[in-house]
């Protein structure tokens, strides 16, 4: 099963944070393949870079760190935007989805609001 993971959960795996469950620490460890997505980079930068978010690891090294794998924005997953109803108005999280559903990945993340979109997720939290 491949794994993308939601910008938080990254930031929870990278820190220990008691947030992320031990089935889903589990199913990190265990999965064929991790990605995280450049947009979640570029959300963890915007925050960062107006205070609401702190970290002390780069990106880049965090993945490296953890063996997870880079997934880049490309063009399909900006077009598969266009399937997505509104549910949610978060342009990270809906690219997100849209990654999720293009790559067949099963989106790890614990903002329960993401799963009116019938993409496979897995509740961060347990």
């Amino acid at each position: 099963m491949a794994l993308l993971l939601d910008t938080h959960v990254l930031l929870w795996w990278e820190e220990g944070s008691p947030r992320l469950g031990p089935a889903t620490r589990a199913a990190i460890r265990g999965s064929d393949a991790v990605y995280v997505s450049a947009a979640s980079a570029w959300e963890a930068e915007i925050k960062r870079a107006v205070g609401k978010l702190t970290y002390s690891s780069d990106f880049s090294d965090m993945i490296r760190a953890n063996d997870f794998a880079e997934l880049s924005v490309s063009i399909q997953h900006a077009t598969a935007l266009r399937a997505l109803a509104m549910h949610h108005g978060d342009p990270f999280d809906r690219m997100l989805i849209a990654q999720a559903t293009v790559e067949g990945c099963t989106l790890v993340t614990a903002d329960r609001k993401l799963s009116v979109y019938g993409v496979s997720l897995l509740d961060a939290s347990r």
